[in-house]
């Protein structure tokens, strides 16, 4: 067979171990070619790509990002996209084609299965917002660095005695803020799922540090929110994929933490930190699993499925299953994280 496989969507730790284990299962397993599409779906779309075997695939383990490239890039949104992708699919006389992305490249897979692709989706986003798996890789490896972050926060604020804010990604879930923030001891987390009162947030605050030298740090998801009308917010701003542009809420819930309470707050935005550099152990291994099975699931003709983590086992779910709705933060896991809260 001739297998394809693509990264789309954002960087993620574990991307090059997932082409790794396609390549290695694929070549040393069946006998299979595999093609590498460059920058996402633009290398489909374009007919951009490299080919892979194992030994080019050598040393990419515990490699951060993705050697073949990333975009944000569909199809459906390019002219003649659909028909284009097809071209290069059948040039190259694919019988399947792998693609590892999040909820928007996932999305896509799903709309072009339904048109006749052949593909296979792999789950990977930092957020772990893909719903019916249990968990995607590159989230343990963002909440270990965020944790690390907010450990090396807490020795500085305590010195201070000064108020933390640590702003981590989650566009529009709080999975990641909510772990850090348990491992990390967060003093209040922030997430999306929960619209926050400031006067509530400054309340806590301002009782951790009347019981004396206890410095605060508060973890706020990049896309968490206040309680309408109990907070100034400035005007949303949408990028060119219709995205609201996040980043900065961290600033404005500190600046109104230090206005309320006259302690001294400072910001630290993790960013892009979260996504970048080594996976972590799990990650490299859930990575792997996914590669493998998504190869085999071509061999087995498992078209318009994708890979999932369920009760320790990697399994097939459809792909219109995991891409119907964004999974949110468990509500159990919340209500223990507030247990914690100072």
């Amino acid at each position: 067979m001739r297998i394809g496989v693509l990264t789309g969507g954002g960087d993620c730790p574990g991307l090059n171990a997932v082409i790794r284990a396609v390549v290695r299962r694929a070549e040393r397993g069946f006998g299979d070619e595999v093609v590498g599409f460059l920058d996402g779906w633009r290398g489909v779309v374009e007919d951009d790509t490299v080919s892979l075997d194992v030994d080019a695939c050598r040393g990419l383990l515990p490699r951060g990002g993705t050697v073949l490239g990333t975009s944000r890039l569909q199809p459906f949104g390019m002219q003649d996209g659909v028909e284009r992708a097809r071209g290069t699919i059948e040039r190259h006389g694919l019988d399947g084609l792998v693609v590892v992305g999040g909820e928007g490249t996932l999305s896509c897979a799903r709309g072009l299965h339904e048109l006749g692709f052949p593909v296979v989706g792999v789950p990977k986003t930092i957020d772990n917002d893909i719903s019916a798996t249990e968990m995607t890789f590159g989230f343990e490896t963002a909440i270990e660095i965020a944790t690390e972050a907010i450990d090396r926060l807490h020795t500085t604020a305590e010195s201070h005695d000064r108020v933390m804010v640590v702003e981590v990604m989650g566009r529009n879930v709080g999975h990641i803020a909510a772990w850090a923030g348990m491992a990390g001891g967060a003093t209040v987390t922030l997430v999306p799922e929960e619209p926050f009162d400031i006067a509530e947030v400054c309340a806590v605050v301002r009782r951790r540090h009347e019981r004396g030298r206890f410095a605060s740090v508060l973890v706020v998801a990049e896309g968490a929110r206040p309680i309408e009308g109990t907070m100034e917010m400035p005007e949303e701003e949408v990028d060119a994929f219709g995205h609201v542009r996040l980043g900065g809420i961290a600033h404005l819930v500190s600046a109104e933490i230090e206005h309320r309470t006259g302690f001294d707050t400072r910001v630290t935005i993790l960013g892009h930190v979260q996504r970048g550099g080594t996976p972590t152990a799990f990650d490299r291994v859930l990575a792997s699993r996914f590669g493998v099975v998504a190869v085999d699931a071509i061999h087995e003709g498992g078209f318009g499925m994708m890979t999932s983590l369920t009760a320790g086992e990697i399994l097939l779910v459809p792909l219109s299953e995991a891409v119907a709705e964004v999974k949110k933060l468990d509500s159990d896991l919340w209500d223990t994280a507030k247990v914690f809260f100072a």
